[in-house]
């Protein structure tokens, strides 16, 4: 297995008393286990808040997580010293979801690239040029853009650099925040071809954050649908979005078709999160158990998980 991720929970502090202690605490994740194989590519998708980002920065080690564990190749990653981490970082990467932040305004596109390969201690000076011009061609870029800055590209083209950046390394992983939510529905089916190609060539694997279930749809094999810090539904993409069997994923799919849906509300506070089921303060289906207890994400048919006491009753 490339990536076991078990039982993470994420919490951070929102206000502080006058002595700068933590008085409140948002819990981002919840116990939240998956895996990606080799090659595969994962779909992570829910609404803003829902802990889809700091999930991605769990798994390349941006954040660490307060509880549960990230295991690379049967070691866990926050419990390596920083030197073997470090060396690790090469397997894994991080495309962000504003191509217009992500990038050093300040560097060239050849120092962009440049300086994963000198921290990695890749390739010699000469052959660094040679490698960063083969990657810019992959990439559907120039080779004449190695000397020019971001500022002068439009937003698709620097998200084929946030991508080229996460290629030179040659990862075996890369984690994709939103990396066509910012962009044009024709620039976006550019990118999502580029990806998809370059994981049938290469077998790169992807963990693919969206709040879009059609892109998930177009891209992953895979997908986990999160609401409140929890995966609330798992399984193979064909099967979750054609007959989904928790009442947030059918809301997700109905929205998504642009149809309406019988749901309530806003989702509650995660400062403040509800006894039992997250969603049942918006949920149709919900009944006293689903007030007072957490189902925990169970296999009910084949290789779907569900986290919903009336799956099959919906």
């Amino acid at each position: 297995m490339l990536l076991s991720v078990r039982k993470i929970s994420k919490t951070f502090p929102v206000s502080r008393g006058l002595l700068g202690n933590p008085t409140s605490f948002v819990r981002a994740l919840e116990e939240v286990s998956f895996d990606v194989e080799q090659g595969r590519i994962t779909g992570v998708v829910g609404e803003s808040g829902c802990g889809k980002s700091t999930l991605g920065r769990c798994v390349v080690g941006l954040h660490e997580p307060s509880e549960g564990s990230v295991w690379w190749g049967g070691e866990d990653l926050f419990k390596m010293d920083v030197r073997k981490r470090r060396a690790l970082q090469r397997r894994f990467q991080m495309v962000f979801q504003n191509p217009f932040a992500s990038l050093n305004p300040r560097q060239k596109v050849r120092e962009i690239l440049f300086e994963t390969l000198e921290v990695h201690g890749l390739l010699g000076a000469n052959e660094r040029i040679s490698f960063t011009k083969d990657l810019l061609e992959k990439v559907g870029l120039q080779t004449g853009d190695l000397e020019k800055y971001p500022h002068e590209f439009s937003g698709g083209q620097r998200q084929r650099i946030g991508v080229a950046r996460a290629l030179v390394g040659q990862p075996e992983l890369i984690v994709l925040d939103e990396p066509v939510s910012s962009l044009d529905v024709s620039v976006q089916a550019s990118i999502l071809n580029l990806l998809a190609g370059l994981n049938r060539v290469q077998k790169i694997s992807y963990l693919f954050i969206s709040h879009d279930l059609k892109v998930v749809g177009y891209l992953s094999e895979r997908v986990m649908v999160m609401y409140l810090g929890r995966i609330v539904e798992e399984g193979l993409t064909a099967q979750v979005l054609q007959n989904p069997r928790h009442p947030y994923t059918k809301v997700l799919l109905a929205a998504s078709d642009g149809k309406s849906v019988p749901v309530k509300g806003e989702p509650p506070s995660p400062v403040n999160k509800p006894p039992g089921c997250s969603f049942h303060t918006r949920c149709p289906y919900a009944e006293k158990r689903c007030f007072e207890e957490t189902q925990e994400l169970a296999v009910v048919d084949q290789s779907l998980k569900v986290a919903c006491w009336k799956w099959d009753h919906l």
